[in-house]
């Protein structure tokens, strides 16, 4: 190894880093404001990834026929409440969300999936089909066990992770999906030369963690779910409705997810189950984290990028162990400090 390879190892490494960061930081938003692990945040990321894949075929994309049937789904629940609950008010918005939205987002899907497309509507495309599936997920899956154990919860994700890598296997095939980079060109950095393609990610995963920050810290929504993440119970003392913060944290976290499947098409194939392995690693840096810490789960993912990067040139078949491994001595560590206390304190 000399200079100008550790160079591009390092690029590499701050690339993918950026993207483990923002998996990362979504893992640690849905933990701290539901007390679920959110294995399943791989999944849209291959969801995301696919889906614009697919449109840039000009095929229809199997998720746009996955949002109605899980809208379906909600509709029934929805309906069954109403039933025990005596109460139909709110039936129109469901109607609205679960129904027509998804009906109408298929139909723009199947007209629309052309192969002279514009890429960029077709990313705007990918991200309307998949962010409504957030709060599905969350109306399905968690609101119902909001109350269970953090075990349970974990239970549970691990059997959606299996259920949706199934569907994803069933709408997508098991071929590899591409697709054209968003930008093209190279830009000389100091000693290093950057693809366009490379700042473009880096570029755009800043803006998405600033913005997450400008969310959290400046306006009433995010301060709701900061407040939910402190203290649930006093979160809801105080008129902020837990279900909202779940829902509006799965659609957070969804959409991240298909932002950072979008970013990785260009730079790698993806596989129906690649999104696994891509979530896995954000978990680590949400790990270094301690699933509470935005800013250490961020440079916990920027550290497992370049880790990867650097374990790739010297010992390629064995990157992914020295990757995972990495969590052995932060548990160890974090476990001298850890003491047993309730999760509403």
């Amino acid at each position: 190894m000399d200079f100008s390879i550790a160079l591009i190892l390092l690029q590499d490494g701050i690339v993918n880093g950026a993207i483990y960061a923002l998996l990362g930081m979504a893992l640690v938003l849905v933990f701290t404001v539901t007390r679920v692990i959110f294995i399943p945040q791989g999944e849209f990321v291959a969801f995301g990834a696919l889906t614009l894949a697919m449109l840039v075929n000009g095929r229809v994309p199997g998720t746009a026929y996955l949002l109605p049937l899980m809208g379906a789904v909600v509709l029934v629940m929805e309906i069954v409440r109403a039933l025990r609950t005596g109460s139909w008010s709110a039936m129109p918005k469901v109607l609205l969300t679960c129904v027509a939205v998804p009906l109408a987002l298929l139909w723009l899907a199947t007209a629309y999936a052309a192969p002279d497309t514009s890429l960029w509507l077709n990313m705007l495309l990918t991200l309307v089909l998949i962010i409504p599936m957030g709060p599905m997920v969350y109306r399905i899956v968690y609101q119902p066990l909001a109350e269970a154990t953090v075990l349970v919860l974990l239970i549970v994700s691990v059997a959606l992770h299996f259920a949706l890598l199934g569907l994803a296997l069933v709408f997508f095939g098991a071929e590899g999906w591409r697709t054209p980079a968003f930008v093209s060109g190279q830009f000389d950095l100091g000693p290093a030369t950057w693809s366009a393609q490379s700042l473009f990610v880096v570029g755009t995963c800043a803006l998405l963690i600033v913005a997450l920050w400008v969310f959290f810290g400046k306006t009433l929504y995010g301060r709701a779910l900061r407040a939910t993440a402190v203290n649930r119970r006093g979160a809801r003392l105080v008129g902020i409705s837990t279900t909202m913060s779940g829902s509006l944290t799965f659609t957070l976290a969804v959409a991240i997810g298909a932002m950072s499947g979008m970013l990785i098409a260009p730079i790698t194939t993806v596989y129906y189950d690649t999104g696994f392995l891509i979530g896995l690693k954000g978990f680590v840096g949400a790990i270094i984290g301690g699933l509470a810490s935005y800013p250490v789960a961020a440079a916990g993912a920027i550290l497992v990028g370049v880790l990867e990067a650097f374990a790739s040139f010297w010992a390629s078949a064995y990157k992914e162990v020295i990757v995972f491994t990495l969590i052995i001595p932060v548990l160890v560590w974090r476990s001298f400090g850890s003491h047993a206390s309730d999760d509403e304190e």
